[in-house]
């Protein structure tokens, strides 16, 4: 069969699937399916139990729930406090974030040096990984190369099938330490074999914190500011957990309990985070910027900026998706704190940067959007700009390619994503396994050779 073949079949098939069509909406009403696990107002299914995170996005006032400003909480302590806490004291915050999502409370000055020490203890890669499997077909997208990766270090680990707690524990503390090289040398392997750029491989250093390595090692010459590594250390702080509900997450619980390995559920995880309707949301802000720049004329006029939300929001415009990237989230209404965090940051470092400007233009959209978005849309509950709507703007600003954009989300989240392994197989609950009701009549056996 030639190539040529195969495609008029592939075709062919495809235009079965697509004739059929899917399943008509009205059954999902009728049979209160709750797609996405959540109802109409965004409210999830509750599934689970966690004592790892919350997120409060509505208060109940005489059994009704009402939107208030968002709150988010790590191990039950606000992850404002959180931020602010590092940040008066001088520190970067990742690190004791990373010990407090794993273990369940902040480190003290001698849990912090040792967990310090044991994440620049692991953060090394087994020998030839580097040449063997990172730089050995590099992959045209970070995400698979991360992925690729994770799976690969299975061979290298001793005991991957063990799921103790003392092996998950060990197992994610390599993780969470080697994340920021395979992301970085990916890229670098990526852009080196497909870009045509010079190969720049620098180990780790000792000393540095995660953000700081990340930069150092990223940057042919290593160097970078202590605002720029303060802020990337917030955004790794922002992104490291989100409760258990949110789709990659989910994902390590639903794999986690089926009792595989960890390599295998933490690439599940990865993913479900490559999705651009999880983790790739804020290159889509990134890119609808960037055009909504080349069509508006004046940024500074509120009348020209509504009139292009507008056109977004009525698929007449960008990618003509109806949406405006960055703002609204499955959860959060008025407000996702977040993104009011990461704001006190990105003015100052569009200052350094000299990019007042484009910043000016995002706080206009920030502010115009939900107001465009309540007179055209139907919405629930309130809209607001979630925490992808700066980020991929830091990230630019910091001089970070946009393909590394989602694998620093995991870079962050895989800390995250270990503490609700580790709670799943604590709690040794079922292995999860929701109904899904056939909507297809049945139909008699037909022999091959009655068949039309």
């Amino acid at each position: 069969m030639t190539n040529e073949e195969v495609t008029q079949l592939v075709n062919k098939y495809s235009d079965l699937v697509l004739e059929k069509g899917g399943i008509d909406n009205e059954l999902y009403l009728k049979y209160e399916v709750k797609r996405g696990l959540r109802d109409v107002s965004g409210k999830g299914v509750l599934v689970g139990l966690t004592e790892i995170s919350e997120i409060i996005s509505y208060i109940i006032e005489d059994g009704d729930y009402v939107p208030c400003e968002g709150k988010l909480y790590y191990r039950g302590i606000n992850i404002e406090k959180i931020v602010q806490g590092f940040l008066d004291e001088g520190r970067f915050g990742f690190e004791e974030t990373c010990f407090l999502l794993l273990f369940g409370h902040l480190p003290n000055k001698q849990e912090f040096d040792e967990f310090f020490g044991l994440l620049e203890h692991c953060t090394s890669l087994p020998d030839s990984f580097l040449r063997g499997t990172i730089m050995d077909a590099p992959s045209k997208d970070m995400m698979n190369s991360l992925a690729k990766s994770v799976l690969t270090l299975y061979a290298y680990d001793d005991n991957p099938d063990d799921i103790s707690v003392v092996n998950v524990i060990r197992q994610s503390a390599n993780l969470i330490a080697q994340f920021p090289l395979l992301a970085i040398y990916g890229y670098q392997s990526y852009a080196h074999s497909h870009c045509g750029q010079s190969l720049v491989i620098h180990p780790p250093m000792k000393g540095l914190s995660i953000a700081e390595n990340l930069l150092y090692m990223l940057r042919p010459d290593s160097k970078y500011s202590q605002l720029e590594a303060r802020i990337l250390d917030i955004a790794l702080v922002l992104h490291a957990e989100h409760g258990g509900g949110n789709n990659s997450t989910f994902t390590t619980h639903v794999v986690s309990s089926s009792h595989t390995d960890t390599y295998s559920a933490i690439a599940a995880a990865l993913g479900s985070l490559k999705g651009p309707r999880h983790g790739g949301a804020n290159i889509k802000v990134m890119q609808m910027f960037r055009d909504m720049q080349e069509k508006i004329k004046d940024w500074n006029d509120d009348e020209e900026i509504t009139a292009h939300l507008e056109k977004l929001l009525n698929k007449e415009a960008f990618d003509r998706s109806g949406l405006i990237y960055g703002m609204g989230h499955a959860v959060y209404s008025l407000s996702d704190p977040r993104a009011l965090i990461f704001k006190r940051f990105v003015e100052e470092l569009a200052n350094e940067k000299n990019r007042q400007k484009e910043y000016l233009l995002y706080s206009k959209v920030e502010n115009l959007a939900p107001q465009v978005i309540g007179k055209l849309r139907k919405i629930y509950k309130g809209v607001s700009a979630n925490v992808d709507f700066y980020s991929g703007f830091v990230y630019s600003m910091l001089d970070l390619p946009e393909e590394l954009y989602t694998p620093l989300f995991a870079v962050a989240r895989v800390s995250g994503w270990c503490a609700h392994r580790i709670e799943e197989l604590v709690n040794a609950g079922k292995i999860i396994r929701p109904a899904y009701k056939s909507v297809s009549k049945q139909k008699p056996y037909t022999p091959l050779k009655d068949r039309g």
